[in-house]
């Protein structure tokens, strides 16, 4: 479900600049971060191998889940795309009932998905 109110307090403007930093460093065309329920947090850029393409929403719920967490807080996903994928919304709630903020390489909030 789209919200269309964009106000983003402290922690979640900080998943964004993750997201945005993960995809300049990597030069890749996605960049994710997600928060645990601990508040921990994991960054990601998407994978583009011969035998394995994953989104970097993927990627980063897959180092969460792989470093024990159980569920997330919330996610955020930059990219040039104008809505989120629906593996990438279908990952979030693989993990419960997590905000998925979707922003532009320049760190504007498009969008508020849940």
């Amino acid at each position: 479900m789209r919200v269309t109110e964009t106000t983003l307090g402290p922690e979640d403007s900080k998943i964004i600049t993750l997201a945005r930093s993960a995809r300049a460093r990597n030069a890749a065309a996605e960049g994710a971060a997600v928060r645990d329920e601990t508040g921990r947090t994991y960054t990601a850029t998407n994978v583009e191998l011969p035998s394995l393409k994953l989104s970097a929403m993927q990627v980063a719920v897959a180092m969460a889940v792989s470093s024990g967490a159980s569920s997330l807080e919330a996610a955020a996903l930059v990219t040039e795309q104008d809505e989120p994928g629906a593996p990438d919304i279908a990952v979030v709630e693989d993990l419960g009932n997590a905000v998925l903020f979707l922003a532009a390489p320049d760190g504007t909030v498009k969008g508020r998905y849940i």
